[in-house]
């Protein structure tokens, strides 16, 4: 075989090769360290909706802290039928932006299905990943020196979070966002609000939230709402909170 037909056999068997492998595209570093990249993996959407995620572990793999049919029916049946209540409201309202700090900024003009559902999908999205069965123990890096910097120690942050989560009445969630002054603060919401919405007081970028809503806790622990909030400081995934800390660029 001369040179030139080898050449060309050789080309022939790369686009053979090319076409016959699996088609794989990477993300890690595709749009860089764009804001939302992130948080965005956390909502995923598809022509159809929004997409209730895997849970990232197995129903019982935080025990003793939270327990297995809490998370089987908080996960299986509540989180599930908000995702399918938000995509159904919004095919009632022909709404097709997938955007959803776009909705959640323009809320109190939407239904109250929107609002609600739209809130309990979102905040059960981020909330199934700020918790890990090998979390615990205080954040790292960037995120624990703005924390000292803002709250004056990671235990005066702690005992104001979980005030906040305490006394939160009836329903609703405790958060750590960075607010519009691109300082960290605790605040809470109501129901299924949350701090990207123009209905709430206090707004920001979410960094964790803790759900008290008695169904994320009543099968265990009844009404010791205080002891659940104790025993959350023992998942707390802290390598989500500072990926979204990161990603927000504070």
């Amino acid at each position: 075989m001369n040179t030139h037909t080898f050449r060309k056999t050789m080309i022939v068997l790369g686009a053979a090769v090319l076409l016959s492998a699996p088609v794989i595209f990477s993300c890690a570093n595709a749009g860089g360290n764009d804001k939302g990249t992130y948080v965005k993996s956390l909502i995923p959407a598809d022509a159809e909706g929004f997409v209730q995620a895997e849970l990232p572990y197995a129903f019982d793999a935080l025990e003793p802290y939270i327990d297995a049919q809490t998370m089987e029916l908080h996960f299986g049946k509540h989180h599930a039928g908000y995702t399918k209540k938000f995509n159904a409201a919004l095919a009632a309202d022909g709404i097709e932006t997938r955007d959803l700090e776009k909705i959640f900024a323009g809320v109190s003009g939407y239904s109250t299905a929107i609002r609600n559902n739209g809130g309990g999908y979102y905040n059960h999205s981020l909330f199934w990943n700020f918790l890990s069965p090998d979390g615990g123990g205080e954040p790292s890096g960037a995120l624990a020196k703005a924390i000292e910097k803002d709250f004056g120690s990671f235990d005066a942050f702690k005992e104001l979070f979980s005030s906040a989560a305490a006394t939160q009445f009836g329903s609703g969630w405790a958060w750590l966002i960075i607010n519009a002054e691109g300082k960290l603060q605790v605040t809470s919401t109501p129901n299924q609000d949350n701090p990207l919405m123009d209905v709430v007081p206090v707004k920001g970028t979410p960094l964790l939230n803790l759900d008290v809503w008695e169904h994320a806790y009543y099968l265990h622990y009844q009404n010791r709402r205080t002891e659940y909030i104790t025993n959350f400081w023992n998942v707390v995934n802290w390598e989500t909170v500072e990926k979204l800390f990161e990603e927000a660029g504070a």
